[in-house]
């Protein structure tokens, strides 16, 4: 099971971070700072599985942004690579070429996107089709749902 997911930048700025188990808001910090510098003080060619205190941490580096995942000892390396990979893509599609702007100023469709990807810290929907016809009709309800208030707005009810 996945313990969390942190994106961050080559300069150390978290741009986003998911905690499937509960830690104290402490130990969040903490554990999100050393990582970062552990994590950014790697060489470009060096492996990126790491054995952290109980857990493995498995990273890639996208563009400016790095994917950093831990996951219990017992579960598998390479399927959380593809796990990353599975919401690079998807990022991808749905922003066209994602960069670290998009993750900053959408970062609730980013979110949105992970959420309907992973469920619990496992994976929920594979397919990349699914999670995409749900954003989409997330932002349709969106859409309604501003257009619904410009109309109250223009009639003076709000």
């Amino acid at each position: 099971m996945m313990q969390f997911m942190l994106l961050f930048s080559r300069q150390g700025k978290l741009r986003l971070q998911k905690w499937w188990v509960a830690r104290p808001e402490k130990d969040k910090k903490k554990v999100t700072r050393e990582l970062m510098t552990t994590i950014l003080s790697r060489k470009p060619k060096m492996c990126s599985f790491l054995e952290w205190r109980d857990f493995k941490v498995v990273y890639k580096r996208y563009a400016s942004l790095y994917f950093c995942c831990a996951v219990e000892d017992k579960d598998n390396e390479l399927l959380t690579l593809e796990i990353i990979h599975r919401y690079v893509e998807l990022l991808d599609k749905y922003f066209g070429s994602v960069c670290e702007l998009d993750i900053i100023f959408n970062f609730e469709k980013a979110y949105f996107m992970l959420d309907e990807l992973m469920l619990g810290g496992e994976i929920q929907e594979t397919s990349k089709k699914n999670v995409l016809k749900a954003i989409a009709a997330q932002d349709l309800l969106q859409e309604e749902a501003d257009a619904m208030r410009n109309a109250l707005e223009e009639m003076g009810f709000l």
